[in-house]
């Protein structure tokens, strides 16, 4: 099936909306390409500048042929990103270009900079929850060829699969494109090392958490979309909100007000929840290629090291208190906790015998070097692994506050909590220049591709053009539910919230759905983290047997 083929099949419903209410072939002033162009060459620049005074810094300067396999890979994970910015965020324009509240160049250039801000502001939590997904193994080891087989794998097969269902004009969702490449990459993993454990699948535990997320969302945005709408009829009766926009005309201004408010909300809260994916996946690149750089927080001051060993040290009083007087020696530690980590299973004397085991060796370190800044470049992948995993161990046992507070009483469970926070502190962090390098990816990508996805959401969901109200209503939704993801560390698709909000307020009403497009936009919703899962486990394998051809393993 062709694009135009795919765009246009809906135009046989017979009561399909007869013509596009508005232009979208505006030309592109060429002052506007030279500033695009010119935004994007400077952010490279910065990026790559970013990463030789953060290397020169440790006193590990990249090598030619490293810094470029780096330059390589960080291209492809913001190139992810940047084809995000044009796949999802025109769903947030849509509803303000077919209601006239804002000109389509304009309106795609302020999503732009709403997705920005969106980026810059976030936290971390959704790009980290992506990234346990992963194999526990390919994590501790991704600067091995399977690590980097691993994050070429997924990405190049998140990219295609978002390309060809935006050549297809169909909402697609990057997160579930992204999701399904890490789920691939762990299945094929678990099999091509058969014998090599349980740490080498996928961990199926997170995965519940995010695929659950995945699929409530939707029927969030639907329902909630559909309520809002009926609500606003009663509570505010203005008839001008629920008619259809007039040709050519801009809605009366508080009504566009609202509208542009909505666009800037989803804007903004689809860069805080989207942009994180790329993010998380830009630091495993780091992690892998300039280890000494970027697997260790460098930039907590020294002065933090004597709150940190003190920290550490109550903890292990709480670990060595539940160990009912077991011991484990340093290597096997790591061993259980990477068993625990992949079965959920931590309240065991074992595990806490290897968490104190392993919390001695993270204080001596501190003790030893004085601060993570000053840990030798030699030292940091094991420093590094070592903090991971206690910090992953613990986060299983305290993220049901009263279940931990159960487990350890007289003030334990607190004391895990305040170890937890500083070991995130010490491990996932993300350098500003990284979030900048996304927030302009997704920002620009934003401002081109987007009218395919705009044609659908705006004309072909449902039976009539979106009146002010629907618009609104589907907007306001879906943001408020893309911020409470965000705030749980939760990755949703704007594309399939937003879409699913549209067809609530189309039920809601009365106008009805075109069963065309929902079909479409059902089947890609279906398709793409089996289809996202297949391409990535393909080219997982091939990269993998490549490697070990070559003789890089």
């Amino acid at each position: 099936m062709t694009a135009a083929s795919a765009i246009d099949t809906t135009k046989a419903d017979a009561t399909a909306p007869d013509e596009p209410r508005i232009r979208l072939d505006h030309n592109v002033h060429p002052a506007a390409t030279i500033g695009f162009l010119a935004v994007l060459l400077a952010g490279l620049a910065y990026a790559g500048t970013s990463i030789v005074l953060d290397t020169q810094r440790v006193g590990e300067p990249l090598a030619i042929g490293a810094f470029l396999f780096l330059g390589l890979a960080l291209v492809i994970a913001l190139g992810f990103e940047f084809v995000n910015g044009f796949h999802d965020t025109a769903n947030a324009v849509a509803t303000v270009i077919y209601t006239h509240s804002l000109k389509p160049v304009f309106a795609v250039v302020w999503s732009g900079t709403w997705n920005f801000i969106g980026v810059l502001v976030s936290t971390g939590a959704v790009a980290y929850s992506i990234i346990t997904l992963l194999p526990v193994d390919l994590i501790l080891n991704v600067g091995s060829a399977g690590g980097y087989a691993m994050i070429f794998a997924l990405l190049i097969a998140a990219v295609v699969w978002n390309l060809g269902t935006w050549l297809l004009g169909l909402p697609n969702s990057s997160s579930h494109a992204l999701i399904g490449s890490v789920l691939g990459v762990g299945v094929a993993n678990q099999w091509l090392a058969s014998g090599a454990g349980p740490t080498a699948g996928v961990e199926w535990g997170q995965a519940e958490s995010v695929l659950l997320a995945l699929l409530v969302s939707p029927v969030i945005g639907f329902v909630g979309a559909m309520l809002l709408l009926w609500a606003m009829k009663r509570v505010l009766p203005d008839r001008r909100l629920y008619e259809e926009p007039k040709s050519d005309q801009p809605p009366p201004i508080h009504i566009r007000a609202l509208l542009v408010f909505t666009c800037t909300a989803v804007s903004f809260a689809h860069g805080s929840n989207d942009g994180q994916k790329g993010m998380g996946l830009i630091m495993l690149i780091l992690i892998g290629v300039a280890p000494t750089a970027y697997a260790l927080n460098r930039t907590m001051p020294d002065s933090s090291t004597p709150a940190f060993v003190q920290t550490a040290s109550v903890a292990q009083g709480v670990f060595r208190a539940k160990a009912a007087g077991e011991t484990i020696a340093p290597r096997r530690a790591h061993a259980v906790l990477q068993q625990a980590l992949r079965t959920r299973r931590t309240d065991a004397p074992q595990v806490y015998a290897a968490l104190d085991t392993v919390s001695g060796e993270i204080v001596n370190d501190l003790k030893s070097y004085g601060s993570l800044r000053k840990v030798p470049a030699a030292q940091t992948k094991n420093v590094r692994n070592e903090m991971y995993l206690v910090y992953d161990t613990v986060r299983l046992m305290t993220e049901k506050e009263d279940a931990a507070a159960a487990r350890f009483p007289d003030g334990g469970a607190k004391a895990l909590t305040a170890y937890q926070h500083l070991l995130e502190k010490g491990t996932r962090y993300i350098p500003t220049w990284v979030k900048i390098a996304v927030a302009l990816s997704l920002g620009l990508g934003t401002m081109i591709g987007w009218k395919r996805i705009v044609v659908t959401v705006g004309e072909k969901i449902g039976k009539a053009h979106l009146t002010y109200g629907m618009g609104a209503a589907a907007e306001l939704i879906a943001a408020s539910t893309i911020l409470l993801a965000q705030f749980k560390g939760m990755p949703v698709s704007t594309t399939h919230i937003l879409s699913s909000g549209v067809a609530g307020t189309m039920v809601a009403d009365g106008a009805g759905l075109q069963r065309s497009t929902i079909r479409n936009i059902a089947l890609a919703w279906i398709m793409t983290l089996p289809a996202a899962m297949v391409l990535s486990a393909g080219l997982y394998a091939l990269l993998l047997t490549l490697v070990r051809l070559m003789g890089l393993t």
